[in-house]
């Protein structure tokens, strides 16, 4: 374990937790006023303020209400490694830790209001504890894999790593002439790198927190690059920092007594929306160290700490589902969030006829909030990723900019004029074009394609570039994917278009087996497969072709690449 955690170290205290039930559903505790007042703000009935820090303004007022017992005696940060270490911060600690980071940032490596520094850590608490560090210090927080191109996209002063990427810094260092300090987060000591912990040991507590302008710039996210080369997609102190308060309340269904687990890797934008939904709301982050995702150990952990939320993207949740879930009696799990891809309805349907719980999906990008979801006081429409989420206006919208009426296929669009919402990324920086060109007319394009019902329903098709044509029919890959889905064989699929003489594209699905399958014959299992989507979906729909393979490619935060494997059909 650490030195400079030790003093945080503590046994879990199980026994102070009330036993929960998976259905109970307490009533939530009084808002505070100030948390009331950020809501306001998120849901656009108040302005937003001037200047604004989240740390200072957010984080530090928990520590406050937290010492005058306006907030239940739970922890804000709570880490296992499954090896039976444990780290438990109360705000108060964390104000007193990233206090101490922040003068190391700009101490030890001279970092400045604006300097961007980029972080690039596994699951450990120092990740959430030197991201409030640089809303202290005013430094741009970059999250990034692949080093070098982004580093030198970046631009960035210094960099945050562990013991594992620290030699390809070093091996990218001469061609990234703006990289001045380099920091390890480890144990040993390494040549031309500053130790963190060991000056984290000698550091002081004292920091005047900078003072920021809501506009100001606190954190700058890759996009995933499921299509093209990754942008940077910047946000403001206020965008992130009051932003996900009122979706954090509605949508996570987070307060001040909940325990939320996400368990999305740092390296995603999705880890951002944790730390900023939940402790806007004064709940308690949840982190399991997590080496290797495997279902077994989400439900153990489950069962042995009192989480009340989770979050998974639907690729774990199709792994959770294939175990018997009735043998997994969960301690407090009362709400169940999904994102990140589309869920298939037929999840959906195992997950909560064996554990009584339901998943809400939601639907976001890096450059926004929560655009739409299923909230908890929603009634569920099975497949849909529900309804828009305040204060985005969500429309679809065609090729100019033009409302479509329900029912019209269309793209996803939020509306940014005459009023651009705060809740909403700078820019994508460095890049005017592409800035430019994500809007149209009175709206920004998100590059997904879907319908909305007459109840206002959002419904996913997929990506712009994933939609198949094949003979003027026009097919979303997701329709085919959650057919597929309700058949035993499949543990998982991705569909997407390959080329065909007579129609053009047709629709070819990849499919991942469920063990019990793998020995079946394949040709007699393609034909059963084929005839299983034309009965549950519209006939045309079925996969023409169907290819085995052992997984599919995927982003780090768990997406599937459909974009690679449709370059592989095509040749590209």
């Amino acid at each position: 374990m650490r030195l400079w955690l030790r003093g945080l170290v503590c046994q879990a205290l199980r026994s102070s937790w009330r036993v929960c039930r998976i259905h109970t559903q307490p009533p939530p505790p009084p808002i505070p006023e100030v948390v009331a007042t950020w809501e306001a703000i998120s849901l656009g009935r108040q302005p937003v303020p001037e200047y604004f820090n989240f740390a200072h303004d957010v984080l530090d007022v928990w520590s406050q209400l937290e010492k005058t017992g306006h907030r239940p005696p739970n922890p804000a940060f709570w880490w296992v490694n499954g090896s039976g270490t444990e780290v438990k911060w109360t705000f108060e600690e964390l104000g007193k830790q990233s206090r101490k980071a922040a003068n190391i940032l700009e101490g030890v490596c001279g970092l400045q209001p604006g300097d961007r520094m980029m972080l690039v850590l596994p699951r450990l608490p120092d990740w959430w504890l030197i991201s409030v560090a640089c809303m202290r210090t005013g430094v741009s927080q970059l999250t990034a894999k692949d080093l070098k191109y982004r580093l030198q996209a970046a631009r960035a002063k210094s960099i945050i790593t562990s013991d594992t990427l620290a030699p390809q810094v070093d091996a990218i260092s001469a061609d990234c002439p703006s990289l001045q300090t380099k920091i390890l987060v480890s144990d040993t000591s390494r040549p031309g790198w500053i130790n963190f912990q060991e000056l984290l040991r000698e550091a002081s507590p004292e920091h005047q927190c900078v003072r920021t302008r809501s506009g100001d710039s606190v954190a700058i996210y890759f996009t995933s690059g499921t299509t093209g080369a990754p942008k940077m997609v910047e946000h403001s102190q206020c965008s992130y920092g009051l932003g996900f308060v009122a979706s954090g309340r509605r949508w996570m269904a987070l307060t001040e007594s909940d325990i939320f687990w996400n368990t999305t890797d740092t390296g995603w934008v999705k880890a951002a929306w944790t730390l900023f939904s939940a402790w806007s709301n004064g709940a308690c982050i949840f982190v399991h160290e997590l080496p290797q995702v495997d279902a077994k150990t989400i439900l153990n952990t489950l069962c042995r700490f009192p989480i009340t939320t989770i979050c998974c993207v639907p690729t774990l949740f199709r792994l959770l589902v294939q175990e018997d879930l009735t043998r997994y009696k969960f301690q407090c799990l009362r709400h169940c969030l999904t994102g990140g891809e589309a869920l298939n309805p037929d999840v959906r349907d195992k997950w909560k006829s064996q554990t009584g719980l339901e998943l809400h999906e939601g639907y976001g990008q890096s450059e926004t909030v929560v655009i739409c979801g299923n909230s908890r006081d929603l009634t569920i429409k099975s497949g849909s990723m529900g309804k828009a989420s305040p204060p985005y206006d969500v429309q679809i919208v065609d090729e100019e900019g033009n409302v479509l009426p329900p029912g019209k296929e269309g793209n996803i669009a939020v509306r940014i004029k005459p009023t651009r919402p705060f809740c909403f990324f700078n820019c994508y920086l460095d890049n005017p074009e592409k800035t430019a060109a994500s809007e149209q007319g009175d709206f920004y394009i998100t590059g997904d394609r879907a319908h909305m019902d007459e109840d206002g329903y959002f419904w996913f098709l997929g990506r712009n570039d994933d939609v198949i044509n094949s003979a003027s029919y026009r097919i979303g890959p997701v329709e085919v994917e959650s057919a597929l889905a309700e058949h035993p064989a499949v543990l998982e699929s991705a569909v997407v278009s390959s080329p065909d003489p007579i129609r053009g594209e047709v629709v070819k699905a990849f499919i991942v087996l469920s063990p019990a399958y793998a020995s079946h014959d394949p040709e007699a299992l393609t034909k059963e497969l084929q005839e299983h989507v034309k009965t549950v979906t519209a006939p045309y729909k079925y996969p023409r072709k169907v290819a085995f393979i052992s997984e599919l490619p995927k982003t780090v935060s768990g997406k599937i690449l459909r974009s690679k494997l449709r370059n592989q059909e095509w040749g590209r």
